[in-house]
């Protein structure tokens, strides 16, 4: 039995071979295994096993490590960046785990990740941003770690300034990431005017840009102080604006947007969308296009007919025409936020959900007024 590949690495047809020979599918009783064997076998498997954690602690030693000792091993300037991406390509697929993820400071890999955020290369910039955005992402841990290190202050320096319009877009998706559900991290961003640089990130010509900045400024407006910010410097006319852009999803972000704003009843929204007339014409506008698509544009325009239909109606006290005229769902669609009645749903109840399900009160429990309890619950193999 040949104990390695041709190539040199794991033989896996022989493993294969091995495995069905000594019972592994299950139709031959177990056998015994020599010691050669056995030692085969562990070795064809580590072969292909990856240290993960040993991976990222090199890589974080090849982030520490300065230029010139780089040069001396064949990495010139001409190649830095393609390099150094790839590196950071694979450190994204590793912290995609959340454990990995919250390692990779106690590894000392953060400090020098975030020091990328200041490389001179604008591939390296972007490419730390987006590996950033991964290691904080819905991770409250990782989400504290970046912020001690002050990790925000360069991301919202690219964002604002970076002459590389794909490194601004990824430090914003970063910032997104980071701030979510943080209230120290919107604090921060906050001092740091960020609100002023999501303005300015809007005016922007790159729609990737502009819908990045429209889903920060739609989940800023669910907050009260960031509302009046946000009308103080004139974001709900720039929402306007772009509800009429060419690009689907920059409409629908900013539809997205001017909902959130109308909706809010409190006194800092009164004036949220001030040139009403403006409003009703880009609205007007959209339901004329939305009128002349053909099938497919109409399905592909889904959300929006519906951003246009509820916008329209909170506004002004009605339907819109799209619902009139049977645009708002099309034959075949479910109604938004109408899901059909759950008539036997409970008759059939896996038995995990049954039993988390609310037990009746002391009061109304027939055993527990006679004195009864419940047998423990045991949940075993």
């Amino acid at each position: 039995m040949a104990k390695e590949g041709a190539g040199g690495g794991p033989d896996w047809n022989g493993l294969l071979k091995w495995s069905l020979a000594h019972g592994a599918d299950g139709t031959n009783p177990p056998r015994a295994l020599s010691e050669e064997d056995r030692k085969w076998f562990m070795e064809a498997m580590q072969a292909n096993t990856i240290d993960v954690v040993g991976r990222m602690k090199e890589i974080a030693q090849v982030m520490k490590t300065p230029d010139d000792v780089l040069q001396s091993h064949g990495v010139t300037p001409g190649n830095i960046e393609g390099t150094f991406t790839d590196m950071l390509d694979e450190l994204q697929e590793h912290v995609e785990s959340i454990d990995n993820a919250n390692d990779l400071h106690s590894i000392g890999g953060l400090d020098p990740l975030l020091g990328y955020l200041k490389n001179s290369h604008a591939g390296i910039r972007a490419k730390a941003a987006e590996v950033v955005s991964t290691v904080v992402q819905n991770n409250p841990k990782s989400q504290q770690l970046v912020m001690e290190s002050n990790g925000l202050e360069p991301l919202l320096t690219n964002f604002r300034s970076d002459p590389s319009t794909t490194a601004r877009t990824k430090a914003l998706g970063a910032i997104s990431s980071l701030i979510r559900n943080n209230q120290p991290g919107l604090a921060a961003f906050r001092l740091g005017n960020g609100h002023a640089a999501l303005k300015d990130a809007l005016g922007s010509d790159d729609a990737r840009l502009q819908r990045k900045a429209l889903h920060l400024t739609q989940y800023l407006l669910n907050n009260k102080a960031d509302r009046s910010v946000a009308e103080e410097i004139g974001l709900p006319n720039q929402l306007i604006h772009l509800a009429s852009s060419e690009d689907s999803g920059v409409r629908e972000a900013a539809l997205g947007g001017l909902l959130e704003l109308a909706r809010d009843k409190a006194p800092v929204a009164l004036n949220a969308l001030p040139d009403q007339d403006k409003l009703k014409d880009v609205l007007r506008s959209r339901i004329e296009g939305i009128s002349t698509m053909d099938a497919d544009d109409l399905q592909a325009a889904r959300e929006e007919r519906q951003l246009v239909d509820s916008l329209w109606k909170e506004c002004y006290g009605e339907p819109s025409s799209l619902r009139e005229k049977g645009l708002v769902v099309l034959p075949g669609e479910d109604e938004p936020q109408q899901p059909p009645p759950d008539v036997a749903g409970k008759m059939f109840e896996p038995p995990l959900r049954a039993w988390a399900a609310p037990r009746p009160s002391s009061a109304e429990d027939s055993d527990s007024a006679s004195g009864k309890k419940d047998p423990p619950l045991l949940l075993g193999p």
